[in-house]
């Protein structure tokens, strides 16, 4: 069975049967193709069903050399393993030659936030006389109200807004639907945007039903989403390296600190795990440990204590 071969079968499953999203099938795809390119430029090429556990080491070892960082080596081998244990299972391979290789327990890095004033920074920085301003504004609200990913924003379709009652159903991954909120403001720019921009549009067919549109009339993409964030925070001056991403990640942040139910951040966020939410939680300690540091008295300043006291603590 030839490269190609054994990833379309392997791909085929994850999206026919795990209904997997277009761009988790492209990292897994990724993920496959790095492994096969170098397995294949070595002195003797290897079919993909001839990779033994040393194919695996040395291709690590070879991402190491190269200073891939290490969560991107956790990535590559974690798409390696599923390709090769979905071929196992099938029977296709007699065993698994990435059973035996563990992936490295990596430090968890917490994500970059915004603080309330940065994202009011940011909306500020917003030209709302241009017309791409009013949906520029309507974008972020909706971005840091819901929370929800920004494939899932490119996603919205007119008919999943329900603007009276307050909420927007969105489309997760693998096809799973939920209902985040919109806050006032989203819900007041989303009106403006739709009755004063979109509704003078000409629309490209195709396009009809999706709410954020670029000027030429077609669904916006998610690149575009990226430029509009990075421009609108160096027109802020906000130095921290943010995306589409850190609006969600400061949602969560902010319902957290504010004292939300873990569980309701998990249903609004789509997380299918609750420990996948728990990540909040621990950047909440940080922000209180922060908190005790800068207010605390016997956080920043030495005290000498009388030698009587001093022998007795």
């Amino acid at each position: 069975m030839t490269w190609q071969e054994a990833t379309k079968k392997f791909l085929d499953h994850l999206k026919i049967e795990r209904s997997l999203s277009p761009n988790t099938l492209d990292a897994y795809r990724l993920d496959v193709q790095k492994f096969k390119n170098y397995v294949i430029h070595t002195e003797n090429p290897i079919l993909p069903l001839d990779v033994k556990r040393e194919n695996v080491e040395e291709f690590l070892a070879h991402l190491h050399d190269l200073q891939i960082a290490p969560h991107s080596q956790a990535r590559i081998l974690s798409g390696i393993k599923g390709f090769y244990k979905y071929l196992h299972y099938n029977d296709i391979i007699p065993s698994d030659p990435t059973a035996l290789i563990t992936t490295p327990k990596l430090t968890k890095k917490l994500p970059d936030t915004l603080e309330v004033f940065e994202i009011e920074a940011i909306l500020d920085a917003i030209d709302l006389s241009k017309k791409e301003g009013v949906r520029n504004r309507a974008i972020i609200e909706t971005l840091y109200s819901s929370g929800i990913r920004v494939s899932e924003l490119v996603n919205i379709k007119k008919d999943h807004l329900n603007l009276a009652a307050g909420y927007l159903k969105v489309v997760g991954k693998g096809d799973k639907e939920r209902f985040a909120p919109l806050g006032r403001d989203a819900l007041k720019y989303i009106q403006m945007y739709i009755k004063e921009i979109r509704a003078k549009m000409k629309i490209k067919q195709g396009s009809e039903s999706y709410l954020f549109l670029n000027r030429r009339g077609s669904a916006i993409s998610r690149i575009m989403i990226f430029n509009i964030v990075k421009d609108l925070a160096l027109k802020a001056g906000i130095k921290k390296n943010i995306s589409p991403h850190t609006f969600r990640h400061s949602f969560a942040t902010h319902m957290v600190e504010g004292g939300a139910d873990l569980r309701a951040v998990q249903e609004m966020l789509g997380h299918e795990s609750i420990t996948t939410t728990e990540i909040y939680t621990h950047m909440d300690m940080e922000y209180l440990k922060q908190v005790i540091f800068d207010f605390h008295p016997r956080s920043h300043k030495k005290y000498i204590l009388p030698d009587s006291e001093e022998e007795n603590e």
